[in-house]
Protein backbone atom coordinates (compact mmCIF):
# COMPACT_ATOMS: atom_id res chain seq x y z
CA UNK A 1 0.00 0.00 0.00
CA UNK A 2 1.32 3.35 -1.07
CA UNK A 3 -1.26 5.63 2.01
CA UNK A 4 1.39 7.72 3.51
CA UNK A 5 2.18 11.53 2.72
CA UNK A 6 5.03 11.47 1.34
CA UNK A 7 4.76 8.87 -1.24
CA UNK A 8 1.65 9.87 -1.76
CA UNK A 9 2.44 12.86 -2.87
CA UNK A 10 5.02 11.82 -5.27
CA UNK A 11 5.78 8.75 -7.18
CA UNK A 12 3.47 6.92 -4.84
CA UNK A 13 0.53 8.80 -6.74
CA UNK A 14 1.23 7.22 -10.36
CA UNK A 15 1.56 3.62 -8.90
CA UNK A 16 -2.19 4.20 -7.19
CA UNK A 17 -3.73 5.69 -10.15
CA UNK A 18 -2.31 2.50 -11.86
CA UNK A 19 -3.31 0.03 -9.81
CA UNK A 20 -6.96 1.72 -9.81
CA UNK A 21 -6.34 1.64 -13.57
CA UNK A 22 -6.45 -2.09 -13.44
CA UNK A 23 -8.98 -2.55 -11.13
CA UNK A 24 -11.10 -1.24 -13.79
CA UNK A 25 -10.59 -4.46 -15.58
CA UNK A 26 -11.24 -6.48 -12.40
CA UNK A 27 -14.53 -4.23 -12.09
CA UNK A 28 -15.67 -4.36 -15.59
CA UNK A 29 -15.27 -8.72 -15.16
CA UNK A 30 -17.16 -8.66 -11.89
CA UNK A 31 -21.23 -9.89 -12.74
CA UNK A 32 -23.73 -7.87 -10.47
CA UNK A 33 -23.73 -11.18 -8.11
CA UNK A 34 -20.14 -10.59 -7.20
CA UNK A 35 -20.22 -6.99 -6.44
CA UNK A 36 -23.84 -7.60 -4.54
CA UNK A 37 -21.68 -9.71 -3.00
CA UNK A 38 -18.89 -7.19 -1.98
CA UNK A 39 -20.86 -4.42 -1.21
CA UNK A 40 -22.54 -6.82 1.60
CA UNK A 41 -18.85 -7.38 3.08
CA UNK A 42 -18.64 -3.70 3.27
CA UNK A 43 -21.90 -3.14 5.12
CA UNK A 44 -20.81 -5.97 7.14
CA UNK A 45 -17.12 -4.34 7.93
CA UNK A 46 -19.00 -1.08 8.71
CA UNK A 47 -20.89 -2.77 11.01
CA UNK A 48 -18.08 -4.24 12.72
CA UNK A 49 -15.87 -1.15 12.72
CA UNK A 50 -18.82 0.75 13.52
CA UNK A 51 -17.80 1.73 17.76
CA UNK A 52 -14.76 2.41 17.10
CA UNK A 53 -15.65 4.38 14.17
CA UNK A 54 -17.85 6.69 16.94
CA UNK A 55 -15.14 6.87 19.65
CA UNK A 56 -12.97 8.34 16.92
CA UNK A 57 -15.42 10.55 15.86
CA UNK A 58 -16.50 11.92 18.76
CA UNK A 59 -12.92 12.46 20.07
CA UNK A 60 -12.13 14.47 16.34
CA UNK A 61 -15.60 16.92 17.73
CA UNK A 62 -14.49 17.35 20.90
CA UNK A 63 -17.53 15.66 22.80
CA UNK A 64 -17.66 14.10 25.90
CA UNK A 65 -17.87 9.87 25.11
CA UNK A 66 -20.87 10.35 27.35
CA UNK A 67 -23.08 13.02 26.18
CA UNK A 68 -26.07 12.25 24.47
CA UNK A 69 -24.64 14.58 21.12
CA UNK A 70 -22.74 11.23 20.44
CA UNK A 71 -25.48 9.79 19.00
CA UNK A 72 -24.92 12.44 16.16
CA UNK A 73 -22.05 10.41 15.00
CA UNK A 74 -23.78 6.80 15.35
CA UNK A 75 -26.96 8.08 12.97
CA UNK A 76 -24.82 10.00 10.52
CA UNK A 77 -21.58 7.90 10.63
CA UNK A 78 -21.99 4.27 10.28
CA UNK A 79 -26.04 3.68 11.00
CA UNK A 80 -26.06 5.95 7.37
CA UNK A 81 -23.40 3.78 5.35
CA UNK A 82 -24.59 0.73 6.59
CA UNK A 83 -28.14 2.00 5.66
CA UNK A 84 -27.34 2.75 2.13
CA UNK A 85 -25.41 -0.68 0.89
CA UNK A 86 -28.51 -2.33 2.53
CA UNK A 87 -30.42 -0.69 0.34
CA UNK A 88 -28.47 -0.35 -2.49
CA UNK A 89 -27.42 -4.36 -2.60
CA UNK A 90 -31.09 -4.96 -2.91
CA UNK A 91 -31.37 -2.53 -6.08
CA UNK A 92 -28.33 -4.72 -7.41
CA UNK A 93 -30.33 -8.44 -6.38
CA UNK A 94 -32.99 -7.00 -8.78
CA UNK A 95 -31.03 -6.14 -11.61
CA UNK A 96 -29.05 -9.24 -11.52
CA UNK A 97 -32.51 -11.33 -11.60
CA UNK A 98 -33.51 -8.94 -14.01
CA UNK A 99 -36.92 -8.58 -11.87
CA UNK A 100 -39.01 -5.02 -11.27
CA UNK A 101 -36.51 -2.44 -9.48
CA UNK A 102 -39.45 -0.34 -8.77
CA UNK A 103 -41.60 -3.46 -7.52
CA UNK A 104 -43.42 -2.08 -4.13
CA UNK A 105 -42.40 1.26 -4.48
CA UNK A 106 -45.41 3.64 -4.67
CA UNK A 107 -45.45 6.00 -8.09
CA UNK A 108 -47.09 9.00 -8.25
CA UNK A 109 -47.40 12.65 -10.10
CA UNK A 110 -46.49 15.93 -8.73
CA UNK A 111 -47.12 19.72 -10.13
CA UNK A 112 -45.18 20.21 -13.38
CA UNK A 113 -45.36 17.11 -15.04
CA UNK A 114 -43.08 15.58 -12.48
CA UNK A 115 -43.21 11.82 -11.45
CA UNK A 116 -42.89 10.66 -7.91
CA UNK A 117 -41.18 7.26 -6.46
CA UNK A 118 -41.77 6.84 -2.67
CA UNK A 119 -38.63 6.04 -1.34
CA UNK A 120 -39.15 6.42 2.49
CA UNK A 121 -40.88 4.46 4.34
CA UNK A 122 -38.66 1.28 2.17
CA UNK A 123 -40.11 -1.40 4.18
CA UNK A 124 -41.50 -2.71 7.68
CA UNK A 125 -38.29 -1.71 9.70
CA UNK A 126 -39.12 2.14 8.20
CA UNK A 127 -42.23 2.26 8.73
CA UNK A 128 -41.56 1.57 12.95
CA UNK A 129 -38.70 3.00 13.33
CA UNK A 130 -39.86 6.22 11.41
CA UNK A 131 -43.37 6.27 11.74
CA UNK A 132 -45.12 9.04 10.10
CA UNK A 133 -42.17 10.32 7.94
CA UNK A 134 -41.79 9.65 4.10
CA UNK A 135 -39.91 10.42 1.14
CA UNK A 136 -40.49 11.24 -2.77
CA UNK A 137 -37.92 11.07 -4.94
CA UNK A 138 -39.84 13.79 -7.93
CA UNK A 139 -38.17 13.65 -11.67
CA UNK A 140 -37.65 16.55 -13.72
CA UNK A 141 -40.84 17.77 -15.72
CA UNK A 142 -41.77 15.51 -18.88
CA UNK A 143 -39.84 12.18 -17.57
CA UNK A 144 -42.49 8.82 -18.82
CA UNK A 145 -42.98 5.85 -16.09
CA UNK A 146 -41.45 4.50 -19.61
CA UNK A 147 -38.18 6.38 -19.56
CA UNK A 148 -38.28 6.31 -15.81
CA UNK A 149 -38.18 2.57 -15.44
CA UNK A 150 -35.68 3.03 -18.95
CA UNK A 151 -33.35 4.74 -17.13
CA UNK A 152 -33.06 2.53 -14.11
CA UNK A 153 -29.62 1.17 -13.27
CA UNK A 154 -26.94 3.72 -14.48
CA UNK A 155 -23.85 2.32 -14.55
CA UNK A 156 -24.95 -1.27 -13.31
CA UNK A 157 -27.00 -1.39 -16.83
CA UNK A 158 -24.18 -2.16 -18.30
CA UNK A 159 -21.31 -3.10 -15.77
CA UNK A 160 -18.84 -4.06 -18.45
CA UNK A 161 -18.67 -0.71 -19.74
CA UNK A 162 -16.89 1.25 -16.87
CA UNK A 163 -15.25 4.69 -16.90
CA UNK A 164 -12.37 4.90 -15.38
CA UNK A 165 -10.99 6.13 -12.25
CA UNK A 166 -12.55 8.94 -9.95
CA UNK A 167 -11.31 11.35 -7.66
CA UNK A 168 -13.49 11.64 -4.44
CA UNK A 169 -12.17 14.84 -2.69
CA UNK A 170 -14.04 13.76 0.98
CA UNK A 171 -15.75 16.11 3.28
CA UNK A 172 -14.53 17.01 6.49
CA UNK A 173 -17.95 17.81 8.45
CA UNK A 174 -20.62 14.42 8.39
CA UNK A 175 -18.16 11.37 8.42
CA UNK A 176 -20.31 8.87 6.33
CA UNK A 177 -19.84 11.37 3.11
CA UNK A 178 -16.91 10.40 2.23
CA UNK A 179 -17.75 6.45 2.28
CA UNK A 180 -20.50 7.50 0.47
CA UNK A 181 -19.38 9.66 -2.51
CA UNK A 182 -17.08 6.14 -3.01
CA UNK A 183 -19.83 3.46 -3.03
CA UNK A 184 -21.33 6.48 -5.54
CA UNK A 185 -18.44 6.38 -7.61
CA UNK A 186 -18.42 2.68 -7.91
CA UNK A 187 -22.12 1.70 -8.50
CA UNK A 188 -24.00 4.68 -9.78
CA UNK A 189 -20.77 5.95 -11.97
CA UNK A 190 -18.89 2.65 -12.83
CA UNK A 191 -15.60 3.75 -11.54
CA UNK A 192 -12.87 2.14 -9.70
CA UNK A 193 -11.94 5.17 -6.74
CA UNK A 194 -9.15 7.54 -5.28
CA UNK A 195 -10.54 8.71 -1.66
CA UNK A 196 -8.67 11.69 -0.34
CA UNK A 197 -9.45 12.46 2.67
CA UNK A 198 -10.28 15.75 4.02
CA UNK A 199 -7.53 16.15 6.81
CA UNK A 200 -10.45 16.42 10.01
CA UNK A 201 -10.82 13.08 9.20
CA UNK A 202 -7.39 11.77 9.00
CA UNK A 203 -7.98 9.89 12.32
CA UNK A 204 -10.32 7.54 10.60
CA UNK A 205 -8.15 6.43 7.53
CA UNK A 206 -7.46 2.89 9.61
CA UNK A 207 -11.36 2.47 9.93
CA UNK A 208 -12.16 3.35 6.21
CA UNK A 209 -9.12 1.28 5.49
CA UNK A 210 -10.83 -1.43 7.32
CA UNK A 211 -14.39 -0.92 6.07
CA UNK A 212 -13.33 -1.04 2.38
CA UNK A 213 -10.84 -3.94 3.02
CA UNK A 214 -12.92 -5.86 0.18
CA UNK A 215 -12.84 -3.52 -2.30
CA UNK A 216 -8.94 -2.16 -1.68
CA UNK A 217 -7.69 -5.66 -1.85
CA UNK A 218 -8.74 -5.77 -5.63
CA UNK A 219 -7.63 -2.13 -6.19
CA UNK A 220 -10.74 -1.04 -6.84
CA UNK A 221 -10.72 1.65 -4.05
CA UNK A 222 -7.89 3.66 -2.01
CA UNK A 223 -7.94 5.77 0.35
CA UNK A 224 -4.86 8.79 0.83
CA UNK A 225 -4.25 11.06 3.26
CA UNK A 226 -2.24 14.49 2.93
CA UNK A 227 -2.64 18.37 2.35
CA UNK A 228 -3.81 20.09 -0.55
CA UNK A 229 -0.96 19.13 -2.62
CA UNK A 230 -2.06 15.05 -2.62
CA UNK A 231 -5.80 15.89 -3.92
CA UNK A 232 -4.23 18.39 -6.91
CA UNK A 233 -1.78 16.08 -7.44
CA UNK A 234 -4.44 13.49 -8.10
CA UNK A 235 -6.86 15.45 -9.46
CA UNK A 236 -4.88 16.68 -12.51
CA UNK A 237 -3.35 13.24 -13.11
CA UNK A 238 -3.94 12.30 -16.73
CA UNK A 239 -4.74 8.84 -15.46
CA UNK A 240 -8.13 10.19 -13.21
CA UNK A 241 -11.01 10.52 -15.98
CA UNK A 242 -13.36 12.25 -13.12
CA UNK A 243 -13.78 14.24 -9.92
CA UNK A 244 -16.48 14.58 -6.95
CA UNK A 245 -15.91 16.62 -4.25
CA UNK A 246 -18.05 17.61 -1.25
CA UNK A 247 -16.87 21.25 0.20
CA UNK A 248 -17.04 24.49 -0.34
CA UNK A 249 -17.91 26.89 -3.93
CA UNK A 250 -14.39 28.23 -2.96
CA UNK A 251 -12.63 24.74 -2.97
CA UNK A 252 -14.40 23.92 -6.17
CA UNK A 253 -13.44 26.68 -8.02
CA UNK A 254 -10.14 26.79 -6.98
CA UNK A 255 -9.81 22.91 -8.02
CA UNK A 256 -11.67 23.87 -11.00
CA UNK A 257 -9.92 27.35 -12.53
CA UNK A 258 -7.20 27.43 -10.05
CA UNK A 259 -6.40 29.83 -7.37
CA UNK A 260 -5.14 33.75 -6.98
CA UNK A 261 -5.33 36.20 -10.14
CA UNK A 262 -4.64 33.08 -12.17
CA UNK A 263 -7.99 31.75 -11.57
CA UNK A 264 -10.21 34.65 -11.64
CA UNK A 265 -8.66 35.25 -15.12
CA UNK A 266 -9.49 31.51 -16.14
CA UNK A 267 -12.91 31.46 -14.77
CA UNK A 268 -13.81 34.95 -16.83
CA UNK A 269 -12.07 33.38 -19.96
CA UNK A 270 -14.02 30.35 -19.70
CA UNK A 271 -11.18 28.37 -19.71
CA UNK A 272 -10.74 25.81 -16.65
CA UNK A 273 -7.47 24.08 -16.06
CA UNK A 274 -9.44 20.66 -14.61
CA UNK A 275 -10.01 18.71 -17.98
CA UNK A 276 -12.61 16.28 -16.61
CA UNK A 277 -15.88 15.43 -15.31
CA UNK A 278 -16.55 17.69 -12.48
CA UNK A 279 -19.59 16.65 -9.82
CA UNK A 280 -19.54 18.14 -6.50
CA UNK A 281 -22.09 18.87 -3.45
CA UNK A 282 -21.98 22.34 -1.67
CA UNK A 283 -23.49 23.39 0.60
CA UNK A 284 -25.33 26.93 0.86
CA UNK A 285 -27.83 29.21 2.71
CA UNK A 286 -30.36 26.84 3.84
CA UNK A 287 -33.94 28.45 4.48
CA UNK A 288 -36.52 27.28 6.96
CA UNK A 289 -40.07 28.75 6.07
CA UNK A 290 -42.21 28.75 9.26
CA UNK A 291 -45.77 29.23 7.73
CA UNK A 292 -48.14 30.99 10.51
CA UNK A 293 -50.29 29.21 12.06
CA UNK A 294 -52.35 28.31 15.46
CA UNK A 295 -50.19 26.91 17.57
CA UNK A 296 -49.89 25.42 21.55
CA UNK A 297 -47.68 26.04 23.46
CA UNK A 298 -46.17 22.58 23.12
CA UNK A 299 -46.20 23.23 19.33
CA UNK A 300 -44.13 26.35 19.88
CA UNK A 301 -41.60 24.70 22.19
CA UNK A 302 -41.03 21.63 19.62
CA UNK A 303 -40.63 23.36 16.69
CA UNK A 304 -38.44 26.13 18.35
CA UNK A 305 -36.26 22.91 19.39
CA UNK A 306 -36.71 21.40 15.94
CA UNK A 307 -35.12 24.63 14.52
CA UNK A 308 -32.27 24.79 16.80
CA UNK A 309 -31.55 21.15 15.61
CA UNK A 310 -31.55 22.21 11.97
CA UNK A 311 -28.83 25.28 13.17
CA UNK A 312 -26.47 22.95 16.17
CA UNK A 313 -26.50 19.94 14.94
CA UNK A 314 -22.94 18.91 14.38
CA UNK A 315 -22.59 22.83 15.89
CA UNK A 316 -23.60 24.24 12.73
CA UNK A 317 -20.89 22.69 10.69
CA UNK A 318 -23.33 21.09 8.21
CA UNK A 319 -24.17 21.93 4.94
CA UNK A 320 -27.96 21.21 4.98
CA UNK A 321 -27.64 23.56 8.33
CA UNK A 322 -30.66 25.59 8.16
CA UNK A 323 -29.37 29.09 8.47
CA UNK A 324 -32.18 31.79 7.25
CA UNK A 325 -35.42 31.64 9.26
CA UNK A 326 -37.99 33.30 6.56
CA UNK A 327 -41.14 34.12 9.26
CA UNK A 328 -44.37 36.18 9.03
CA UNK A 329 -44.07 39.50 10.26
CA UNK A 330 -48.04 39.32 10.98
CA UNK A 331 -48.21 36.50 12.73
CA UNK A 332 -49.64 36.46 16.28
CA UNK A 333 -47.43 34.35 17.98
CA UNK A 334 -44.25 35.95 15.89
CA UNK A 335 -42.73 36.64 19.45
CA UNK A 336 -43.97 33.66 21.60
CA UNK A 337 -42.23 31.63 18.83
CA UNK A 338 -39.00 34.07 18.99
CA UNK A 339 -38.62 33.56 22.59
CA UNK A 340 -38.48 30.19 22.23
CA UNK A 341 -36.67 30.02 19.70
CA UNK A 342 -33.94 31.73 21.98
CA UNK A 343 -34.69 29.49 24.83
CA UNK A 344 -33.87 26.22 22.42
CA UNK A 345 -30.96 27.74 21.30
CA UNK A 346 -29.63 28.14 24.32
CA UNK A 347 -30.70 24.85 26.34
CA UNK A 348 -28.94 22.86 23.92
CA UNK A 349 -26.58 20.85 25.44
CA UNK A 350 -22.82 22.66 24.98
CA UNK A 351 -20.50 21.87 22.61
CA UNK A 352 -17.33 23.37 20.67
CA UNK A 353 -17.88 24.79 17.32
CA UNK A 354 -15.06 21.93 16.63
CA UNK A 355 -14.75 22.75 12.74
CA UNK A 356 -11.76 24.69 11.86
CA UNK A 357 -12.19 28.39 11.06
CA UNK A 358 -15.92 27.97 13.05
CA UNK A 359 -14.87 30.96 15.57
CA UNK A 360 -13.40 33.47 12.55
CA UNK A 361 -16.86 32.91 11.05
CA UNK A 362 -18.80 33.73 14.05
CA UNK A 363 -16.91 36.76 14.69
CA UNK A 364 -17.42 38.05 11.16
CA UNK A 365 -20.85 37.47 11.75
CA UNK A 366 -21.40 39.48 15.09
CA UNK A 367 -19.04 42.05 13.53
CA UNK A 368 -21.37 43.03 10.15
CA UNK A 369 -24.42 42.57 12.35
CA UNK A 370 -23.90 44.65 15.51
CA UNK A 371 -27.63 43.78 17.08
CA UNK A 372 -26.27 40.31 17.20
CA UNK A 373 -27.39 38.02 20.20
CA UNK A 374 -25.47 35.57 22.28
CA UNK A 375 -27.99 33.52 22.93
CA UNK A 376 -26.01 31.24 25.37
CA UNK A 377 -25.27 27.27 25.90
CA UNK A 378 -21.56 27.84 24.11
CA UNK A 379 -19.89 31.26 23.72
CA UNK A 380 -20.29 31.54 19.54
CA UNK A 381 -24.03 30.42 19.25
CA UNK A 382 -25.76 33.82 18.05
CA UNK A 383 -29.16 34.42 16.83
CA UNK A 384 -29.44 37.71 13.84
CA UNK A 385 -32.78 38.86 13.91
CA UNK A 386 -34.22 41.62 11.81
CA UNK A 387 -32.45 41.29 8.70
CA UNK A 388 -33.53 42.75 5.53
CA UNK A 389 -34.48 40.82 2.70
CA UNK A 390 -34.59 44.27 0.10
CA UNK A 391 -30.75 44.82 1.05
CA UNK A 392 -29.03 43.55 -1.62
CA UNK A 393 -25.51 43.68 0.84
CA UNK A 394 -26.81 41.43 3.63
CA UNK A 395 -23.91 39.00 3.78
CA UNK A 396 -25.89 36.32 5.82
CA UNK A 397 -28.29 35.54 2.57
CA UNK A 398 -24.64 34.91 0.40
CA UNK A 399 -21.78 33.38 3.07
CA UNK A 400 -22.57 29.75 4.03
CA UNK A 401 -21.84 29.78 8.06
CA UNK A 402 -20.98 26.70 8.46
CA UNK A 403 -21.20 27.40 12.27
CA UNK A 404 -23.93 28.35 14.66
CA UNK A 405 -25.08 31.00 13.60
CA UNK A 406 -28.69 31.61 12.76
CA UNK A 407 -30.35 34.54 11.21
CA UNK A 408 -34.11 35.42 10.80
CA UNK A 409 -35.94 37.68 8.01
CA UNK A 410 -39.97 38.50 8.28
CA UNK A 411 -41.81 39.16 5.14
CA UNK A 412 -45.66 40.24 5.41
CA UNK A 413 -48.72 38.47 4.78
CA UNK A 414 -50.59 34.88 5.84
CA UNK A 415 -51.43 31.72 4.88
CA UNK A 416 -50.66 31.04 0.24
CA UNK A 417 -49.36 34.80 0.45
CA UNK A 418 -47.08 34.31 2.76
CA UNK A 419 -46.11 30.70 1.73
CA UNK A 420 -45.53 32.12 -1.81
CA UNK A 421 -43.91 35.36 -0.98
CA UNK A 422 -41.10 33.26 1.12
CA UNK A 423 -40.59 30.60 -1.52
CA UNK A 424 -39.73 33.31 -3.69
CA UNK A 425 -37.41 34.82 -1.45
CA UNK A 426 -35.42 31.55 -0.75
CA UNK A 427 -35.23 31.02 -4.59
CA UNK A 428 -33.85 34.78 -5.42
CA UNK A 429 -32.76 35.88 -2.58
CA UNK A 430 -30.58 33.31 -1.05
CA UNK A 431 -27.36 31.71 -2.14
CA UNK A 432 -27.20 28.25 -2.99
CA UNK A 433 -30.18 25.15 -3.88
CA UNK A 434 -29.10 22.05 -1.76
CA UNK A 435 -32.18 21.91 0.70
CA UNK A 436 -34.87 24.04 2.23
CA UNK A 437 -37.62 23.35 5.07
CA UNK A 438 -41.03 24.35 5.88
CA UNK A 439 -42.62 24.27 8.99
CA UNK A 440 -46.55 24.20 8.97
CA UNK A 441 -49.56 23.30 11.45
CA UNK A 442 -51.72 20.40 9.72
CA UNK A 443 -54.69 22.51 9.86
CA UNK A 444 -52.49 25.16 7.94
CA UNK A 445 -51.64 22.47 5.83
CA UNK A 446 -54.97 21.51 4.99
CA UNK A 447 -56.37 24.78 4.03
CA UNK A 448 -53.59 25.34 1.70
CA UNK A 449 -54.36 22.19 -0.34
CA UNK A 450 -52.79 22.35 -3.92
CA UNK A 451 -51.08 25.76 -2.76
CA UNK A 452 -48.48 23.96 -0.64
CA UNK A 453 -47.99 21.25 -3.33
CA UNK A 454 -47.32 24.12 -6.35
CA UNK A 455 -45.18 26.00 -3.52
CA UNK A 456 -42.55 23.30 -2.78
CA UNK A 457 -42.50 22.65 -7.04
CA UNK A 458 -41.21 26.31 -7.14
CA UNK A 459 -38.88 25.86 -4.61
CA UNK A 460 -35.68 25.17 -6.74
CA UNK A 461 -33.58 22.93 -4.20
CA UNK A 462 -32.53 19.31 -4.58
CA UNK A 463 -34.11 18.55 -1.13
CA UNK A 464 -37.14 19.69 0.85
CA UNK A 465 -38.59 18.83 3.79
CA UNK A 466 -41.86 19.67 5.51
CA UNK A 467 -41.98 19.42 8.89
CA UNK A 468 -38.75 17.31 8.51
CA UNK A 469 -35.08 18.23 8.65
CA UNK A 470 -34.21 18.16 5.35
CA UNK A 471 -31.28 16.01 6.81
CA UNK A 472 -33.47 13.30 6.81
CA UNK A 473 -33.59 13.08 3.09
CA UNK A 474 -29.41 12.63 3.79
CA UNK A 475 -30.20 9.30 6.07
CA UNK A 476 -32.90 8.31 3.01
CA UNK A 477 -30.61 5.30 1.27
CA UNK A 478 -32.47 5.90 -1.51
CA UNK A 479 -32.86 9.20 -1.94
CA UNK A 480 -31.18 11.36 -4.15
CA UNK A 481 -29.35 13.85 -2.50
CA UNK A 482 -27.63 17.09 -4.56
CA UNK A 483 -28.22 20.64 -5.44
CA UNK A 484 -31.22 21.63 -7.98
CA UNK A 485 -30.65 20.74 -11.02
CA UNK A 486 -28.92 23.40 -13.53
CA UNK A 487 -25.80 24.94 -12.13
CA UNK A 488 -22.89 24.97 -14.16
CA UNK A 489 -18.94 25.13 -13.72
CA UNK A 490 -18.94 29.30 -13.98
CA UNK A 491 -22.01 29.19 -11.61
CA UNK A 492 -21.98 26.11 -9.73
CA UNK A 493 -23.72 27.41 -6.34
CA UNK A 494 -24.55 24.24 -4.18
CA UNK A 495 -22.90 21.89 -6.95
CA UNK A 496 -23.41 18.97 -9.94
CA UNK A 497 -24.91 16.06 -9.76
CA UNK A 498 -26.36 13.66 -7.41
CA UNK A 499 -24.89 11.08 -5.08
CA UNK A 500 -26.88 8.39 -3.09
CA UNK A 501 -29.85 7.65 -5.09
CA UNK A 502 -29.55 3.59 -4.47
CA UNK A 503 -32.55 2.83 -6.65
CA UNK A 504 -30.26 3.82 -9.34
CA UNK A 505 -33.06 6.79 -10.51
CA UNK A 506 -32.34 8.38 -13.74
CA UNK A 507 -33.89 11.79 -13.93
CA UNK A 508 -34.39 12.78 -10.22
CA UNK A 509 -34.61 16.28 -9.91
CA UNK A 510 -35.16 16.54 -6.12
CA UNK A 511 -36.53 14.72 -3.10
CA UNK A 512 -39.61 15.67 -0.87
CA UNK A 513 -39.38 14.45 2.50
CA UNK A 514 -42.58 14.96 5.29
CA UNK A 515 -42.27 14.21 8.52
CA UNK A 516 -45.09 15.04 11.47
CA UNK A 517 -45.88 18.36 13.38
CA UNK A 518 -45.91 16.80 16.83
CA UNK A 519 -43.97 13.84 18.13
CA UNK A 520 -45.79 10.83 20.11
CA UNK A 521 -47.63 10.78 21.36
CA UNK A 522 -49.40 14.11 20.78
CA UNK A 523 -49.30 13.58 17.24
CA UNK A 524 -51.67 10.37 17.93
CA UNK A 525 -53.78 12.98 20.47
CA UNK A 526 -54.52 15.56 17.23
CA UNK A 527 -55.04 12.84 14.69
CA UNK A 528 -51.54 12.59 12.95
CA UNK A 529 -51.18 9.25 12.25
CA UNK A 530 -47.52 9.11 13.54
CA UNK A 531 -45.74 7.05 16.39
CA UNK A 532 -42.52 8.47 15.96
CA UNK A 533 -41.37 10.29 19.43
CA UNK A 534 -38.73 12.86 19.94
CA UNK A 535 -36.15 12.18 16.63
CA UNK A 536 -33.22 10.95 18.04
CA UNK A 537 -31.09 13.14 15.59
CA UNK A 538 -32.86 16.47 17.88
CA UNK A 539 -30.04 18.24 19.79
CA UNK A 540 -32.24 18.17 22.59
CA UNK A 541 -32.98 14.44 22.62
CA UNK A 542 -31.43 12.17 26.03
CA UNK A 543 -31.22 9.27 24.77
CA UNK A 544 -29.66 9.90 21.34
CA UNK A 545 -26.54 7.94 22.03
CA UNK A 546 -28.05 4.90 22.82
CA UNK A 547 -30.82 5.21 20.18
CA UNK A 548 -27.94 5.65 17.63
CA UNK A 549 -26.17 3.00 18.62
CA UNK A 550 -29.02 0.54 19.07
CA UNK A 551 -30.06 1.83 15.57
CA UNK A 552 -26.95 1.03 13.64
CA UNK A 553 -27.06 -2.33 15.45
CA UNK A 554 -30.95 -3.19 14.12
CA UNK A 555 -29.71 -1.78 10.64
CA UNK A 556 -26.78 -3.98 9.96
CA UNK A 557 -28.40 -7.12 11.50
CA UNK A 558 -32.01 -6.62 11.70
CA UNK A 559 -33.63 -8.98 14.44
CA UNK A 560 -37.41 -8.50 15.83
CA UNK A 561 -36.32 -9.05 19.82
CA UNK A 562 -34.08 -6.00 19.22
CA UNK A 563 -37.02 -3.57 18.93
CA UNK A 564 -38.08 -3.50 22.17
CA UNK A 565 -34.98 -1.78 23.61
CA UNK A 566 -34.43 0.23 20.67
CA UNK A 567 -38.44 1.94 20.89
CA UNK A 568 -37.86 1.99 24.88
CA UNK A 569 -34.74 4.21 24.28
CA UNK A 570 -36.34 6.30 21.52
CA UNK A 571 -39.52 6.74 23.91
CA UNK A 572 -36.92 7.97 26.43
CA UNK A 573 -35.92 10.71 24.52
Amino acid sequence: MTNDNSTAASTGIDEIVRRLGAGEKTWAALPLVARRDLLLEVGEAAAAQAAEWVRVAAAVKQLDPSSPLVGEEWISGPYALIGYTQALQDTLRRLARGSDVLAGYRLGTAPGDRLTVRVLPGGLADQLLLNGYRAEVWTTPGTTETRLRAGIGLGQRTPEATDGVALVLGAGNIFSIAPLDVLHQLFAENRTAVLKLNPTTDALAPVFRAIFAPLIERDLVEIVTGGPEVGAALAYHPGITAVHMTGSEATHDAVVWGTGAAGVAAKAAGTPILDKPMTSELGGVAPIIVVPGDWSAADLRFQAEHLATQRLHNSGSNCIAGQIVLLSADWAQKDEFLAALRRALAAAPARPAWYPGSADRVRSARELHPTAEKVGGTPERTLLTGLDLSDPDESAFTAEYFGPVLGVAELPGTGAAFLDAAVAAANDRLHGTLGANIIAHPGTIRALGDRLHRAVATLRYGTIGINAWTGVGYLTPRATWGAFPGHTLDDVRSGIGVVHNALLLDGAERTVVTGPFRPAPRSLLHGELSLSPVPPWFVTNRTAATTGRLLTGFVARPRWRKLPALFASALRG
